[in-house]
């Protein structure tokens, strides 16, 4: 499982193009990961748009995620969910899921990043990890110094997430972060591609130079 770079589509600020088309520029420019997360689309719309990104991650060889809906990403095909403090507990969609199924889980402290992974998630994303405009709901940004007590106290793949940007992407790699999740790093950017390209270039370079 590749989390270097993971894309969080937005159609509110993705330059009018859609959640299928957003994934299909990201993944050209190299993003590993690509999560659906649309909170205004009905539950039906939200499969209709999930199985046409399913269509592209998988012509890719790129990795797809749905946020918080476990029904709409297992009936899409979804290699997996990613589920908020506030939604299905992970212990639930575990023994929902099939088997290889990706559960990834939002933390905000040690605590809860220790109970997700003794839960079952697979991976936990520290949100936010610097203040950000893209999520209304975020809260302030936890830091680079919650992001090193966390990766000392799980084993499992850490993402960051929440104002991450081209300049801060090496400090965050350097507290250990394994990969990044953004929005509109590169869903706001007039060259999606290229937005894409250019972090996952900058983190391949901060992995090089260690921790």
């Amino acid at each position: 499982m590749a989390y270097d770079l993971y894309v969080i589509t937005d159609e509110q600020i993705g330059h009018g193009l859609s959640h299928a088309e957003l994934a299909r520029r990201a993944v050209a420019g190299g993003a590993d990961t690509i999560q659906l997360r649309d909170k205004r689309l009905s539950g039906r719309d939200l499969l209709t748009v999930a199985s046409a990104i399913r269509e592209v991650t998988r012509d890719a060889g790129a990795l797809f995620i749905v946020n918080d809906r476990l029904d709409v990403a297992l009936a899409a095909g979804a290699d997996g969910v990613h589920l908020g403090e506030s939604d299905l507990p992970i212990g639930d969609a575990r023994r929902i899921a099939p088997p290889g199924f990706i559960i990834g889980a939002s933390v905000g402290s040690v605590a809860t990043a220790v109970r997700a992974g003794a839960a079952g998630a697979d991976y936990v994303a520290l949100s936010p990890t610097f203040s950000t405009a893209s999520k209304d709901d975020a809260g302030p940004g936890h830091g680079l110094a919650m992001l090193s007590a966390i990766r000392s106290a799980v084993s499992l793949p850490l993402v960051a997430i929440g104002g991450i940007t081209p300049g801060n992407v090496a400090d965050v790699i350097a507290a250990g972060a394994d990969g990044i999740a953004v929005i509109s790093a590169v869903v706001g950017k007039d060259d999606v591609t290229a937005a894409a390209r250019d972090l996952q270039t900058r983190i391949t370079a901060a992995k090089a130079r260690g921790r």
